[in-house]
């Protein structure tokens, strides 16, 4: 193992817990969003990071834009949802999101 592996994948680890802590503090819905994505982040650092260690950056590089793409669906796909709870409940906060029960 190479000792800028163990950086990035520091860093990797460093991108990931604030992510959680995000998660898990935060009550704005947009801020979790902003968590999740950091989260997304570190994964990706990892992924190349293990594919540089590993000689095989190419097949990691593939990985990390197949992973973009996929994220960017989501992106897509949860900002609308934020949208609509947006406008359904004039609020971003996750706790007034008890009002949509059926």
């Amino acid at each position: 193992m190479n000792s800028a592996w163990f950086v990035y994948m520091a860093f990797a680890v460093g991108l990931l817990a604030v992510g959680v802590y995000c998660l898990l503090t935060m009550k704005n819905v947009i801020k979790l969003f902003i968590g999740i994505e950091v989260i997304s982040k570190g994964i990706s650092l990892g992924l190349l990071a293990t594919g540089f260690v590993k000689k095989n950056t190419l097949l990691a590089q593939s990985l990390v834009i197949t992973f973009i793409v996929v994220e960017v669906c989501l992106v897509a796909t949860a900002l609308a949802l934020i949208i609509n709870i947006y406008r359904h409940t004039k609020s971003l906060d996750v706790r007034k999101l008890t009002k949509l029960k059926g």
